[in-house]
């Protein structure tokens, strides 16, 4: 194992062959839906036939006709996972079913709104044993999730 920084949205050429790609709630940070989504299928070109790229990000999981994009945290959509899922399915890669389920227990509706936990004062922090617990929060009015995307690279 090595520890490399790249610039995600010019990924260098010499990166290729791996097994196994690995982004956790990064490519919502690259300036745009579109850039994340480019990165996500440049991020292929890095792994052998066979390899398996997983990535999460930011999902808007309430609003599927209004969103965030070109900003410095971007929120992606139902659509824009549907969208990339075709177009990698139809280049040979195998792609995960996505799974849009959000949940319907107590936390899973609870939408945490700021300010979060690590943001207050270790006065007010300190009052709580476990900190702030939340599956979903508000990012500027938008509810968000977590989605993963699991792809195996196709290819010989």
């Amino acid at each position: 194992v090595a520890l490399r920084y790249v610039d995600m949205n010019a990924i260098p050429d010499d990166l290729r062959g791996y097994d196994f790609c690995w982004s956790i709630c990064a490519l919502e940070h690259l300036g745009s839906i579109a850039r994340g989504l480019a990165f996500i299928e440049n991020s292929l070109r890095t792994l052998r036939p066979g390899g398996i790229a997983i990535h999460t990000t930011e999902f808007n999981f309430l609003d599927d006709a209004h969103t965030i994009d070109n900003w410095g945290t971007v929120l992606f959509q139902k659509q824009h996972f549907q969208a990339l899922h075709d177009r990698l399915t139809a280049e040979g890669h195998k792609v995960a079913p996505l799974d849009f389920d959000v949940g319907v227990r107590p936390m899973d509706r609870f939408i945490d709104v700021p300010p979060f936990a690590h943001d207050w004062p270790k006065f007010m922090a300190g009052q709580w044993e476990q900190g702030s617990v939340h599956i979903k929060l508000s990012v500027d009015g938008f509810a968000a999730t977590c989605f993963g995307l699991i792809i195996q690279r196709g290819g010989t």
